[in-house]
């Protein structure tokens, strides 16, 4: 089993940025492709980023792209999301999620293991 631990959330004016840290507890990491979803009051649960299990193969949704970057450390167990030049449209919860395969995917019902998730808010 998988736990997911997101940390790095909190509140930054737009142009700034912030960094997001999720700490996978488990074996079989470096075999789990990763992603970052997002949800903002009253929408639905949205794709942001996705690595594969080796961090050699990226995909993010169009909002995000150019201004995100999603990486690894499979040697600790961690994947991050750097934001910058962040926008008030990007304030909402963003989720950690693992996949029990080794490639990237962009829909949430292809992540079995979901952190609690980190609250990132911008101001304008």
């Amino acid at each position: 089993q998988v736990q997911l631990v997101e940390s790095g959330g909190g509140l930054v004016q737009a142009g700034g940025s912030l960094r997001l840290s999720c700490a996978a507890s488990g074996r079989t990491f470096s075999t789990n492709a990763m992603g970052w979803f997002r949800q903002a009051p009253g929408k639905e649960r949205e794709f942001v980023a996705t690595i594969n299990s080796s961090g050699g193969s990226t995909s993010y949704t169009t909002s995000v792209r150019g201004r995100f970057a999603i990486s690894r450390d499979n040697a600790r167990n961690t994947v991050s999301l750097q934001m910058n030049s962040l926008k008030p449209e990007d304030t909402a919860v963003y989720y950690c999620a693992a996949r029990s395969f080794g490639s990237w995917a962009t829909t949430a019902r292809q992540y079995d293991y979901w952190g609690q998730g980190t609250q990132v808010t911008v101001s304008s």
